[in-house]
């Protein structure tokens, strides 16, 4: 039982070291979390309901894996191969394009969510009659 729980425990450390890693080495992660804040930000300001939270964090956490797994393939590349090879390149580039696709994906699913509402709530400033 003692032996599964610390294993349980390494996990979450490797995870969390993981975590770490990617957020001092990546600096496209610091731009991930300025965005999420400022959207996490405009939803609590918004009001947002459970079913818009569900949304923007799923989003969020869509480009953060994404990031996450293209920050491994990455290491693995190269590891695997320390000098210019085509296919190292590949490797990364798809995985780059992964990371693209998934903040694309989450602003044009925050544009949707956060839209009506934040024009509903600045609509008057930018358009007095």
């Amino acid at each position: 039982m003692w032996e599964f729980v610390r294993s349980r425990l390494q996990s979450f450390r490797n995870a969390f070291r993981g975590w770490w890693y990617v957020l001092r080495t990546q600096r496209n992660a610091w731009l991930h979390v300025a965005i999420a804040a400022v959207v996490f930000s405009l939803a609590f300001w918004l009001g947002l309901g459970p079913h818009d939270w569900a949304l923007i964090i799923l989003t969020t956490a869509m480009v953060f894996t994404a990031e996450f797994v293209n920050t491994a393939i990455e290491a693995v590349v190269d590891l695997a191969s320390p000098g210019k090879h085509p296919l190292a390149k590949v490797g990364k580039d798809v995985g780059a394009g992964a990371v693209l696709i998934a903040a694309l994906a989450a602003v044009f699913i925050g544009a949707l969510i956060l839209g009506p509402p934040l024009w509903a709530r600045l609509g008057h400033l930018l358009m007095p009659r």
